[in-house]
């Protein structure tokens, strides 16, 4: 009798018409599984080959499969870390439960395989921060993991740190905004399965020895509020310490989170900065600054130069009591920014250097020249600056002979 089931996967990944959905997945002989150190699930979880790319396949009841499904395609689509969710098997008979397929991350390990090997230079700290980071990027986004563990992520070498991927979102809420309870709770299923999870690890293969279980634990919890406090805390200053917005920005920009709008509310001791970070992919500020001003510009230099232009779009919208929209703020920080700073500094200095590179010049020293006189200099002071410092370098000392 032929198998009876139900396919559904997205395009661009193999059809696996050919895999026996007919039997348990614990059974399967098929020539297409393969082997790989993975972590402890709580579901059968196997691996099938297709041309060199590598799939998981995972068995579980076809609520969470299909809730699972659903949120790890939300939190791809966000952007998030994530693995990817490739298909859903379903009607596989009255006896047998679904199957989750995903696409394996590559050159990613369980955490318990970077316990063996060739040790990674301080790994607690590398493990700590990567899936702090992971968890506070799912927060950002309304995500309740309910099980986060070092088990139900995934972790890949990244210029000598980690990066945390969720490959397991069955027991996962999506919500526009979490309470801080929820965030709360979360944090605490994180910090008690970490140290049992360390504990098996020690009784298993031992632990190196200044990771202790318990004391990791607890620093998960610091290191996320940390995070957590850097990414959403409110601040206040005078109308004369605006550098201090560029502080926080930058601080931002250094965690990889990107801020697309500032907003100021007046209070009684000044200003109350609120921001909105959100996570950005390489490419991300160049792209954006193109498609806003038509400005070409590199990472960083468009990063630094999207950040002033919201730091204008907030001035203005204070000014003018109203929302204005980003096109035509960006338009103007063209005009009355951008091009009369260029316009400013000798050829000399602009010729031998990208515009945008001696905008971003312009503004490094005004940020530097702030903080050092604690006020806002403005942009006119940065650019007599930058030009006095800059200028001698390009006009050598003339040497003048007297005639004899």
């Amino acid at each position: 009798m032929a198998s009876t089931f139900r396919l559904v996967a997205r395009t661009g990944h193999p059809s696996f018409l050919d895999l026996p959905w007919d039997e348990p997945l614990e059974e399967w002989d098929s020539p297409r599984l393969v082997n790989l150190i993975r972590g402890i699930s709580r579901h059968v979880v196997r691996f099938v080959e297709y041309d060199g790319a590598l799939y998981a396949l995972k068995e579980l009841p076809e609520r969470p499969a299909r809730r699972e499904w659903t949120l790890l395609r939300r939190l791809e689509g966000q952007a998030l870390p994530v693995v990817e969710a490739v298909g859903i098997v379903t009607e596989r008979g009255d006896e047998l439960d679904p199957i989750l397929i995903t696409k394996h991350l590559e050159y990613s390990l369980p955490y318990r395989a970077l316990f063996s090997g060739a040790a990674i230079p301080d790994l607690r700290t590398h493990l700590l921060n990567a899936l702090a980071e992971l968890l506070a990027r799912l927060h950002l986004r309304g995500f309740f993991w309910g099980d986060c563990s070092l088990s139900n992520a995934l972790f890949r070498r990244d210029a000598g740190a980690l990066s945390a991927y969720l490959v397991d979102a069955e027991t996962g809420e999506l919500h526009g905004q979490l309470s801080d309870g929820q965030r709360a709770y979360d944090l605490d299923i994180a910090q008690t399965n970490i140290v049992g999870e360390l504990l098996d690890v020690d009784a298993e293969v031992g632990l190196p020895k200044d990771l202790d279980p318990d004391e990791t634990g607890e620093e998960i919890v610091t290191r996320y509020e940390a995070l957590w406090s850097e990414l959403t805390r409110e601040e206040t200053f005078a109308p004369d310490e605006r550098y201090k917005v560029d502080q926080r920005l930058r601080r931002l920009n250094e965690l990889g989170y990107d801020v697309e709008e500032i907003q100021l509310v007046a209070a009684p001791t000044g200003y109350r900065l609120q921001l909105d970070p959100h996570v950005v992919e390489p490419g991300h500020h160049r792209h954006r600054l193109l498609r806003l001003t038509g400005l070409d510009a590199q990472e960083n230099q468009a990063r630094r130069m999207l950040n002033d232009i919201a730091r204008f779009r907030e001035a203005e919208e204070r000014k003018q009591k109203r929302t204005l929209s980003e096109s035509v703020v960006a338009s103007r920080w063209r005009q009355e920014v951008f091009e009369p700073t260029i316009a400013a500094v000798p050829e000399e200095l602009w010729s031998a250097l990208p515009a945008a590179e001696v905008f971003h010049q312009v503004l490094e020293h005004r940020w530097f020249l702030s903080e050092k006189a604690g006020k806002d200099v403005g942009i006119d002071e940065a650019v007599r600056a930058y030009v006095e410092k800059e200028l001698p370098k390009r006009r050598p000392e003339r040497v003048v002979l007297e005639s004899e």
